[in-house]
């Protein structure tokens, strides 16, 4: 014969501290939702306007049959050796991106040091630089990007010495600035106090030892 069993449920903020650790790890398991990363891509894609670079894209396909084009940004993270972010694209001299990058992000030191290498590097070029950003293998992260840096001279003069090198390391400079937004943001989103609002925020119940139930 069937049995009706009543056990008492809890939200969250009722539970003791054990029983909370409990419920946050499991809701923690579920993981972040998908395309969590969309945000800092979107942030990323500015950044890299502003800065000259024009990311590569693929079609995706849609669900309504259509397609649209996402940019070529990969990462991998964040526990293990190799993890990292890279991306595909092309640069040239943007105009007043020192100043424009100060606009856009006036306390990261480090958004700003990479503009203003740039801007050195092609002065000394008399702006004439550009570079193609190519993933290669099966990783993803800085070392994984392929950069070859051309001058468009009008007198077939090549770049100078130390470009290569300059330009290649700042926008190797950036998937390692990139990473760190996408691993500073997952980390946010796995905070126990993210894990807490969403737990209330979807009204979840539990047992009173914390297990998931209702």
């Amino acid at each position: 014969m069937p049995e009706v069993i009543c056990t008492t449920v809890y939200q969250f903020p009722e539970l003791s501290d054990a029983a909370k650790e409990k419920a946050r790890s499991w809701y923690r398991e579920l993981g972040p939702h998908d395309d969590w990363w969309d945000a800092v891509y979107e942030d990323f894609e500015r950044v890299c306007e502003i800065l000259g670079i024009r990311l590569k894209t693929n079609p995706v396909r849609l669900m309504g049959g259509g397609t649209r084009a996402k940019p070529c940004i990969w990462f991998s993270g964040f526990w293990s050796q190799g993890d990292g972010a890279c991306f595909e694209g092309y640069w040239s001299h943007a105009k007043g991106a020192s100043a424009r990058i100060r606009d856009y992000a006036p306390q990261d030191a480090a958004l700003q040091g990479i503009a203003d290498r740039l801007q050195a590097i092609q002065r000394r070029n008399f702006y004439q630089l550009a570079a193609e950003v190519s993933h290669r293998g099966r990783y993803y992260h800085e070392y994984t990007m392929a950069v070859d840096v051309t001058r468009d001279s009008p007198t077939w003069q090549l770049p100078t010495e130390d470009a290569e090198e300059i330009v290649t390391e700042a926008l190797r400079d950036l998937a390692r600035w990139l990473y760190r937004q996408l691993e500073a943001e997952y980390d946010h989103l796995t905070s126990d106090e993210a894990i807490e609002e969403g737990i209330i925020a979807n009204a979840y119940t539990f047992t009173e030892r914390g297990r998931r139930l209702g």
